[in-house]
């Protein structure tokens, strides 16, 4: 087994008054609440967090680096931090993912939604702070952005590895997409490569009866976004025999759906020419039928079933586009990545979200529909939906909500920890002015 748990001597004291998240469930200390520091400790090492009054709070991995002072990985004073604990974390986790998706044969099903792929750890929702995993068929990758589990993560490996074996799953490699600028913020490398022996990173995975190929090396995040699994598949009985725009399709994962629930005619839109390369080759992997959009050229009237047109271009240029041309869909598909990683920014996100919505449902016939999300914590859940409110204002369109929807359930929503809670996803009818 790789790695120790280095635990220090050294005890965290807050200020009075200080401690609100923890105290409330949340796992961070950050570095303006604390008031002193007693005893000897490295960077990475697992110290005691008491209150002003010596009251114990937990135990949890220190980084004097990162304004995130302290994370906590546990509220017992005898549950120590070990490799047992460990073990008892990840497994929970994936007991967790059996439950809920009917694990079974090796696939998840779910409300019909049926995969071999699921987040295996999703960080503090599943009490192992910085760390994520994602199972894509027999490969694992892993993002961490903290410094305590990541001088863990071998460990965590092996055990996830173990835990899977127990299910008859053999997992035959792990990639590290540990990339992210934030892990700057802990005094942290930026590092992407195998962990195990290399394999082909080009990993095929099935979700809802649709062939993906995720490239799990140089793919956005950690190659494909499993949050959307379920919302992929509500999308399904609107589009038989509509007209569909699908706008930041990123690997096509929409589009798919929609041409496998019999669309007429499916326009899927990213600004990456990677991603438009990726999407394409999924759809023939799947026998759809696909063409590459050059130019201004665009999917007009209706073609055969089940055919995509793939365009790589700018969604804020091209909808205004549409819309001088007067281009109507039966369903407009707004997926974008995250327009806010900072509060600081969340003002200009808006701006961001209401112009493509705007955009959006000025291009949904009258009746047709909109499936729209976020999937920035930042952009939080009330501003969203009031974005929304006045995107349909100034666009002179009535919505009519048909379904509200979040992450998956693999992605849990930890109470008391916001960063958990991130996607929020909606689909409407538009309407035009009475």
């Amino acid at each position: 087994m790789s790695n120790i748990i280095s635990i220090s001597d050294a005890k965290v004291i807050l200020k009075k008054g200080e401690g609100r998240t923890i105290k409330s469930g949340g796992l961070w200390v950050f570095d303006n609440e604390i008031a002193r520091i007693i005893g000897s400790y490295e960077n990475g090492d697992i110290v005691e967090v008491r209150d002003f009054d010596d009251f114990f709070l937990g135990y949890g991995f220190i980084n004097d680096i990162s304004k995130i002072r302290v994370r906590l990985m546990s509220r017992k004073k005898d549950n120590i931090v070990d490799e047992t604990l460990i073990r008892t974390r990840v497994v929970n986790a994936w007991e967790y993912r059996k439950a809920v998706y009917g694990f079974a044969d090796g696939i998840f099903r779910y409300e019909g939604v049926t995969s071999d792929s699921c987040r295996l750890i999703f960080g503090e929702a599943d009490f192992l702070p910085g760390i994520t995993i994602d199972k894509f068929a027999d490969v694992l990758v892993l993002e961490s952005l903290a410094l305590g589990t990541d001088k863990m993560k071998d460990m965590i490996i092996d055990i996830c590895k173990d835990v899977l074996e127990k299910d008859g799953i053999k997992i035959k490699g792990v990639y590290e997409r540990s990339d992210a600028k934030v892990r700057e913020l802990e005094g942290l490398e930026r590092i992407k490569g195998f962990i195990t022996a290399e394999f082909d990173t080009n990993v095929p995975i099935i979700e809802n009866d649709v062939k993906y190929i995720v490239d799990v090396k140089d793919g956005q995040k950690t190659g494909f976004f499993l949050d959307q699994k379920l919302n992929r598949m509500s999308i399904r009985p609107l589009c038989k025999g509509a007209k569909v725009l699908d706008c930041f399709t990123h690997t096509g994962s929409f589009g798919l759906n929609a041409a496998a629930a019999g669309a007429k005619s499916v326009m899927s839109v990213d600004a990456s020419e990677l991603a438009i390369e990726q999407a394409y080759e999924n759809a023939r992997l799947n026998g759809i039928k696909a063409r590459k959009l050059d130019g201004d050229s665009i999917i007009e009237g209706s073609f055969d079933a089940a055919e995509i047109g793939y365009k790589c271009a700018d969604i804020f240029e091209l909808l205004p586009k549409l819309e001088e041309r007067g281009e109507q869909y039966d369903v407009v598909i707004l997926d974008p990545p995250a327009f806010t990683k900072s509060r600081s920014s969340v003002k200009k996100a808006v701006t961001g979200y209401r112009e493509i919505n705007i955009r959006g449902m000025r291009l949904v016939k009258n009746g047709g529909f909109l499936a729209t999300c976020s999937c920035s914590h930042f952009m939080e859940e009330d501003l969203f939906l009031k974005t929304i409110k006045e995107a349909a204002k100034d666009a002179h369109k009535r919505l009519r909500q048909i379904e509200f929807r979040q992450q998956g359930p693999d992605h849990p929503i930890l109470w008391a920890n916001d960063t958990s809670y991130y996607l929020k996803f909606l689909i409407f009818q538009v309407c035009d002015e009475m």
